[in-house]
């Protein structure tokens, strides 16, 4: 244990000399910081995705502009890479990987926690809208998930809803846990000027702001003047310098406006740092299969969001697209779960089905439940790993693991992904994608070998 102390200690002064070093010239020295975070990642495929990140780095003129942003809060900065590179990877995967060959079950390296179902919007289509607005974990219960995180080497505290915001003990809480760092998904509407300051004193908290396009989409989805609050809390933070992104729901009638040019370049203009893509998924609030996106839409989602990459400052993570990067599905407590606001502990934030609660449990006991070993059992779901979610690409493995651990869903509604006619459509559609994906992979391994050969 001494000698883990020693390292942390090592680490985080070194950490602090590559902040200090980056923020006095942040366009120059920004590889510095890439170098550090390369020779202190100990797994392989750390390192290469730093590597390729350098590499990416290089001579982007929008990159650099975002590194000034960025170097404009230095203790947010530092607090990110304390938390995520030193106790989350360089110290947390090792501890980690050990209690989990020492206790039997796997300690994933994020939880997604809701504090609160309350939301003070009413979105269609929303995710978490059939949940109990009267769900809320105390602030004690909260708290006490993160004390117990940090013993496992959890130190990344992912928080949605409900709006985060309407819980009155958000802050405060976060306030209480400096060695971790917190994302939030949030509907953007509750910032203001007393929040941005506080948001910018905390520095380890980052903002998502759930966005559906242009002010129409957004609008039309969240309500009328809900894209003009978000782009001003986006502006307050950005202001204070504190890092912030955005969170889109990819949807038939919205995919091509969201990953625009000129849409994409409107945030990295405001200052979004990140870029979350979910695709619709047809539970929650009203399911509709007709938002779904078509297999060609997310073929086409596929090749543009790689492109975005290549030549945008923006950190785009589209799921389930990425599941090649992640080697499957994330979920069941392989690399995260969800505790929703009522306790219950689920596979993830659209598998509303529970086989625990937290509640009189503690962390490393609820990791243990049925579902979550049915799920690493069963892990990767398809061969292919463009096609990784048990809910969309094999919903026949879904319901053989939600019946074989007997776990209860977690509001009414949630189990029409497993019967009737959202199951059938599931059905069909995932086999209509794992076609187009096994030919995509297919051709892309031809152009590779032909590569190869020249």
């Amino acid at each position: 244990m001494a000698f883990e102390s020693v390292k942390k200690i090592a680490a985080e002064y070194a950490l602090d000399k590559a902040i200090n070093y980056i923020t006095k010239d942040p366009e120059k020295n920004l590889l510095t910081l890439m170098d550090f975070i390369e020779k202190v990642a100990i797994a392989p495929d750390h390192k290469e995705a730093v590597k390729k990140l350098k590499d990416h780095f290089k001579g982007n003129s929008q990159i650099m502009e975002q590194t000034r942003r960025l170097a404009s809060n230095p203790k947010m900065l530092y607090n990110l890479f304390n938390s995520w590179v030193i106790n989350g990877t360089f110290l947390g995967r090792p501890q980690r990987e050990k209690l989990s060959k020492e206790i039997g079950v796997n300690i994933p390296g994020l939880i997604l926690i809701d504090p609160t179902s309350a939301c003070n919007l009413r979105c269609h289509g929303c995710w978490a809208g059939e949940y109990s607005k009267a769900d809320r974990l105390e602030p004690e219960l909260f708290s006490r998930i993160i004390s117990e995180a940090k013993e496992l080497g959890i130190h990344w505290i992912v928080l949605s809803g409900g709006e985060p915001f309407c819980y009155p003990h958000l802050l405060d809480v976060v306030g209480d846990h400096p060695e971790s760092v917190f994302m939030v998904y949030t509907n953007g509407t509750l910032i203001d000027e007393k929040v941005a300051d506080r948001l910018a004193d905390l520095a380890n908290l980052s903002p998502a702001f759930s966005l559906e396009g242009w002010r129409e989409k957004t609008d039309a989805r969240r309500g009328e003047g809900t894209f003009d609050k978000v782009i001003r809390s986006m502006d307050l933070l950005r202001e204070r310098g504190v890092f912030f992104g955005t969170s889109v729901t990819s949807m038939r009638n919205n995919i091509h406006e969201l990953f625009s040019t000129e849409f994409i370049d409107f945030l990295v203009e405001k200052g979004a740092t990140y870029m979350w893509s979910f695709h619709y998924i047809p539970i929650g609030r009203e399911p509709d299969v007709n938002l779904m996106l078509t297999p060609e839409q997310r073929l086409w989602a596929l090749g543009r969001v790689r492109e975005l990459r290549n030549s945008k400052p923006l950190l785009i993570a589209d799921f389930w697209n990425d599941g090649e990067h992640t080697k499957g599905c994330i979920a069941g407590g392989r690399q995260y779960f969800h505790i929703n606001a009522a306790g219950d502990v689920e596979p993830c934030a659209f598998v509303h089905f529970a086989a625990d609660n937290i509640k009189g449990k503690s962390l490393k006991e609820v990791l243990g439940n049925p579902l979550f070993r049915a799920y690493q059992r069963e892990q990767p779901f398809n061969e292919n790993h463009l096609a990784p979610c048990p809910i969309i690409d094999s919903p026949e493995i879904l319901r053989k693991m939600v019946k074989e651990c007997g776990a209860r869903p977690t509001h009414k509604g949630a189990e029409q992904v497993l019967q009737g006619e959202v199951a059938r459509y599931l059905d069909d559609s995932s086999q209509r994608w794992l076609q187009m994906a096994n030919d995509y992979k297919a051709k892309t391994a031809d152009k590779e070998k032909a590569m190869a050969e020249k």
